[in-house]
């Protein structure tokens, strides 16, 4: 489980940082930018679900390993070996996938803390979207999490509720792991294409 465990969050972190390096580009951003936006959204979800369990140093500062996929994504975007496609798309793809793996890895570290099946779903929805939160707020984005079109933090919470499910039934294994991923992810890429939203807070005033 532990290698599995850390394969998932090396992949995430990757997912996550190609995102923000990607923004970074097109936001024209040098080199530390992107380094920036993609360590806050790689590392971001991660270090806030370590702190907020605190178990002592996050992870992602105590394992240099996890530093490697950050600056692998800064490198590809660099070199225009990753790049945005006409539609903008190739970043929220990168974005989806490392939603799909965080929810999953947040609610096993979580679970394997010894927190309660509520706790370690919230906490699993924390460590996919915390990332992502980060990287735009500081790229003055508005969040993925609050856009209208698209849902984006119901399927990371159907993925977290799914793996604690499995977890306390004690059927959780790679398989299950792999199907959960990838149906968090279809979901969400399944909301952007056809523009699935939840309703709006409020009524809104008609335009005269």
């Amino acid at each position: 489980m532990d290698a599995l465990l850390l394969l998932l969050e090396l992949m995430g972190i990757f997912a996550f940082a190609v995102s923000g390096s990607l923004l970074a580009a097109r936001k024209k951003f040098d080199l530390v930018g992107s380094l920036l936006l993609a360590s806050l959204a790689g590392l971001g979800g991660g270090v806030t679900r370590d702190v907020m369990i605190s178990q002592g140093l996050p992870v992602a500062l105590a394992n240099p390993l996890l530093l490697l996929p950050v600056l692998l994504a800064v490198v590809l975007v660099a070199t225009r070996l990753l790049h945005e496609n006409r539609l903008r798309r190739t970043m929220l793809a990168f974005d989806a996938m490392g939603l799909s793996l965080f929810c999953l890895t947040g609610t096993v570290v979580a679970f394997e803390a010894g927190l309660n099946p509520v706790a370690c779903a919230l906490l699993g929805l924390t460590t996919a979207v915390g990332g992502g939160t980060l990287r735009d707020v500081v790229a003055n984005e508005i969040p993925q999490i609050v856009v209208p079109r698209g849902i984006y933090a119901l399927p990371a919470m159907l993925g977290a509720g799914l793996t604690v499910l499995f977890l306390e039934l004690g059927v959780f294994n790679v398989w299950f792991g792999i199907g959960i991923s990838s149906l968090v992810f279809t979901v969400r890429m399944l909301s952007l294409r056809f523009g699935w939203r939840i309703p709006l807070s409020g009524k809104q005033p008609q335009a005269e």
